[in-house]
Order: structure tokens, then sequence, then C-alpha cells
């Protein structure tokens, strides 16, 4: 056989074994997707967002068309620039107290029901004097704000119509990572425009109280308060955030899960604010080397650093130390599930709270009080009588001297030490003068012989878990001497 004929049947042969051996793989092929029935079924439902205030007519000095542009600025927390401003123009005296409207900004949202509630962000409708909604058939409507929180970036308007496309909200839990999804709104004031991209990760802590969606569709200035849209045709998101260094999309956006913010929209619509719960304590990520200080097997739950005096937590017995592992049978798999579960529970309702303390699990009963706007300063602690520092307590940086009985009543500690200098590993680990050690590696202390004792026989390779007080706050931190 000639040598171009054998190489022509080898390879022949070869083809013919890989179309065999790909065949199957060729027939599970995907396709990309086609939006253009979600456009026809969503778009109707999605309106545009025109906000104006009301200034003084001789501090406007902003052109129109430079407006939008301060607008994006805004939007994604830039610094404003310094625009060039027109000379002032010469006004009759009785004219110079007139007020007239001018652009505030520009944003998206759309239809939760047919009578006109309408959902968006709060930043959309902030300090805004009139909020009109132009529908996607053109038609405008002066909007009423029924509610707006900022905590959740939502607010809730209605206009007087009927007879409107609603959306139909999603599950977000059916939310895959990978899974297509589209977003609709007026970017730039560009009304009813289409973007699409995939979620690139769920739960993704950026705010307090918010898990957001990551995507990677496409989101500029004038998307804020649009819906994110799955296959199916429902919201499952509101469009809210980027990620930028130069302020335009980098390929990283942030949306509201819709359950969320149904749920704020519940309460703005009935009350006309959010009502959250509190329990009053300062917590902390707990890490693989906490966790094995203190025995507890795996870096989960909550670290309770401090807890507040008075508050619900106080008041369950809540301890500084305490590692909160569940709340009404929840399992807090990171701190930050922590005030999103208490906050979602509504003030008033007596709650199971499940804690690590010495080894042990210990069930609390805890009734969940209500954030407040105000917080609790903290007063000073008492300063003790100064002496002279030990060769074992220098070595960890710390001064001490012992508490008197006047000292103890003041503070409401039945022990401790007081810490009249800090340095060193202490000064690392957050010890200032002015604080009261309460206990050492879980040992209440009483006294400067105690804290030697405890700090003499400690594995200086292992963190030292030490508890204190300052002013009205008790709190929890590991000293770690240096290599």
């Amino acid at each position: 056989m000639p040598v171009r004929s054998w190489m022509s049947a080898g390879l022949l042969a070869v083809s013919l074994t890989l179309g065999i051996a790909a065949g199957p793989a060729l027939g599970q092929t995907r396709t990309l997707p086609d939006f253009t029935d979600l456009v026809e079924q969503v778009g109707p439902s999605v309106v545009n967002i025109r906000t104006t205030e009301k200034v003084q007519a001789r501090q406007s000095q902003v052109n129109p068309g430079e407006e939008e542009m301060l607008e994006f600025f805004r939007r994604f927390g830039l610094p404003t620039p310094n625009l060039p401003r027109p000379a002032p123009r010469q006004r009759a005296p009785q004219q110079e107290d007139q007020s007239r409207e001018q652009p505030r900004g520009v944003g998206s949202g759309f239809v939760l029901t047919s009578d006109g509630l309408i959902l968006t962000n709060a930043h959309v409708v902030e300090g805004a004097d009139d909020v009109i909604v132009t529908l996607a058939d053109k038609r405008e409507f002066k909007a009423k704000i029924m509610g707006s929180d900022k905590r959740s970036d939502v607010a809730l308007v209605k206009i007087e119509a009927s007879g409107l496309s609603a959306v139909r909200i999603g599950d977000v839990n059916r939310l895959k990572v990978g899974e297509w999804v589209m977003a609709i709104g007026s970017p730039f004031g560009l009304d009813n425009s289409v973007t699409a991209g995939i979620v690139s990760a769920k739960q993704r802590d950026t705010g307090e109280f918010l898990p957001f969606i990551q995507t990677d569709v496409a989101i500029n200035p004038g998307n804020s308060g649009g819906p994110l849209i799955n296959m199916r045709g429902e919201v499952v998101g509101i469009n809210s955030q980027i990620y930028s260094r130069s302020g335009g999309f980098m390929g990283i956006s942030f949306s509201i899960p819709i359950d969320e913010a149904v749920r704020v929209s519940d309460q703005l619509r009935s009350q006309g604010r959010v009502s959250r719960g509190r329990i009053g304590v300062t917590i902390d990520q707990v890490s693989k080397e906490v966790a094995e200080s203190l025995g507890l097997g795996k870096n989960t739950g909550a670290l309770v650093k401090a807890v507040e005096p008075g508050s619900p937590a106080d008041k369950a017995g809540v301890e500084p130390g305490d590692v909160i592992t569940k709340l009404d049978g929840r399992v807090i798999e990171k701190s930050m599930d922590l005030p999103r579960f208490v906050a979602a529970t509504k003030p008033g309702t007596r709650s199971a709270l499940t804690v690590f303390r010495r080894g042990a699990s210990k069930e609390l009963q805890v009734t969940i009080g209500e954030i407040e706007p105000e917080k609790m300063e903290a007063k000073a602690a008492p300063v003790a009588p100064k002496s002279k520092p030990s060769a074992v307590a220098q070595g960890w940086g710390l001064s001490l001297s012992e508490l008197s009985e006047a000292q103890r009543k003041d503070l409401k500690v039945k022990s401790g030490v007081a810490v009249d200098a800090a340095t060193d590993a202490a000064a690392k680990a957050g010890l200032a003068e002015g604080d009261v050690i309460l206990q050492m590696d879980s040992v209440e202390v009483s006294s400067v012989k105690e804290v030697e004792a405890i700090l003499a026989k400690h594995d200086k390779a292992k963190p030292l878990v030490v508890l204190y007080r300052r002013g009205e706050w008790t709190q929890y931190t590991l000293m770690r001497l240096g290599k």
C-alpha cells in the first residue's frame, strides 16, 4: 500500500473511532440561551424612575448636561469632580429666594402588584422631593414613597394605577451558581436595556444584614433598583451595587435577594419602617486557632467578644468567650449569620440560643430586642493603683495591680486584676491601661499572684485566652507571645 494511502486509511480509522467515542458528548452540548421570550414576558413590568429635588434658584449652578455625570459619581461613591461653574446671572432681589426643581438621578424599578406598588433601591429615591415613574408603555406617574430602608437598600413606592403587569417572584434557594440570569433597567437613562450573565456566587458578604447575589451581569448607573431575572421569568433579586475601581462596570455586580426584599417591602407597606431584632453582643469570626483553644473542634459559629450590659443577651446569660452556634435550631456557620438571623426575628420573640462554653454546649432563652439608632456609650473604668510589675507579667507586656473592694463594687465584679500598663503581646491583643482582667484560660483571677501563676505555666507556643472588662463592656481576646 502506498504511504499516502496507508496514512489516509489510518487517519480515517482514527477519525471514525473518535467520532464514535465523541458521539454521546456532542449530543450533550448545550446551546446559549435565548432571552427574547423573557424580555417580552418581564419587560412590561420594569419601570424607569426619575427623581427631582427642589433647590434655591441662586444655588443651582450645574448645567443640565452635567447632572448625569454627577449622578454617576454619586451612585458609586466616587469623589464628585469639580466641574466648571457658569457665572451667576444677575437676578432681581425678589427672585433670589425662589426655588425650582432640578433632576437628581435616574434609576429603575419593577411592578410588585398590579395596583401600583413598585420596588426599587433606597438610594434611588433618597433625598428626592418628587419621584416620577415611567412605565414601559411610556405613561408617567408621580409616585408616593411608602417607605425606604437604608440598611437593606430597599424602597417601596406607589403610583395610582391599576391593571399593571406585575412580576413573578422566584425562589432564591433554587438559584444555582453558574445559572443564567438577566437584568432589565435604564443604565444612563437608556430605558428597557437588557443585559445577561451568570450567577457568580451566592451569600456574598458585602453588607451587615444582606448576603448578596453576585453576578457578571453588566450593571451601570440607572440599573439600580431593576430586577434580576432567572430563566423561568421570575425575579430573584434587585440590582443594587457593583464592584469597581474606575466607577464603571468591571464584571462584578451585586443584587439583593428577592426574599429579603419582599420581607422588607411587607413591613414598609404595613408600617412605613422596618423593625429588626437585636440581642446586644459584639462578635467575631471563629478562626481555626480559636476553635482549637476553646476545644470547639471546628471553626463555626459566632465568637462573643463583648456583651452589652442590660441587653437581651446579658439577661439571657450570654458571656464573653461563648461561641453562639445556633439560633432557634438554625446552625450559624459563620459569624455574620448571627446578626442576619437575629435581625430577621421579630422583636419580642423568645428564642433558643445555643452556646458553646468551657467545652460543652448550653441552651439559653433570649427575648429578642429591637435595633435602636442610639448606641450606648461606655464609661471609663476606674484606674487601679499602680504597682511594680513582676518579671513573669512583664514578659507578656503587662503591669498589674489588685482591685480594692470599692473598685469591685463600682465595676460590679466579684474578682479581677487591674491593668496599669500594656505593651508588647498585651498591647497587640488590644489590652490597655484601665482594663480589668477577669479570666485567663477560662480561670477566674482575683489577684496578681494568680495571674502570674497562670502565665508561668502556660504553653508559650499557644495563644492565651483572656477575658477583660473595659468600662461597662466585658470583652474577649487572645494574647500571643512574639517569636
